[in-house]
């Protein structure tokens, strides 16, 4: 019970959290989740919650691609929520490091509104999309 309820407050707080970076980028709230770590931070208590039920995590070979296989075969609600709540918490730490910087290069807002979008769905996928469109609209801009 309790595993499946933590999994869905850090599930549902995220979106919210999302929310703020894509459709409110100037609000004081959103400066402060995307100044400072504090989300990420959180995020990594729940991770720490959930790993330490899994210890057979630490015994886990993650050099070779059936190492890892294994961790996912023989997965626990509590690994598979570990493993959630870690893409969660840097996916979100990239959304904002997207959002700040774009603001830094005072990038306008709907460039990277798909980036943000597909870093909270794709995560790396985002960022490389992040990467094309400011290089396009430096590009454009000359």
């Amino acid at each position: 019970f309790m595993t499946s309820l933590i999994f869905s407050i850090f599930n549902s707080l995220v979106i919210i959290l999302w929310i703020f970076l894509v459709f409110f980028p100037k609000r004081k709230f959103t400066k402060l989740i995307v100044d400072y770590p504090y989300i990420p931070i959180v995020f990594s208590l729940a991770y720490i919650y959930f790993i330490v039920q899994v210890p057979q995590i630490f015994n886990a070979d993650f050099s070779t691609l059936n190492g890892v296989l294994e961790l996912f075969i023989n997965s626990t609600p509590e690994s598979a929520a570990a493993g959630w709540i870690h893409y969660l918490a840097f996916d979100f730490w990239m959304g904002a490091w997207i959002l700040k910087n774009s603001q830094n290069k005072s990038i306008p807002h709907f460039i990277i509104i798909f980036p943000l979008i597909f870093t909270f769905i794709l995560g790396p996928f985002g960022i490389l999309l992040y990467y094309i469109f400011t290089n396009l609209y430096f590009k454009l801009k000359k």
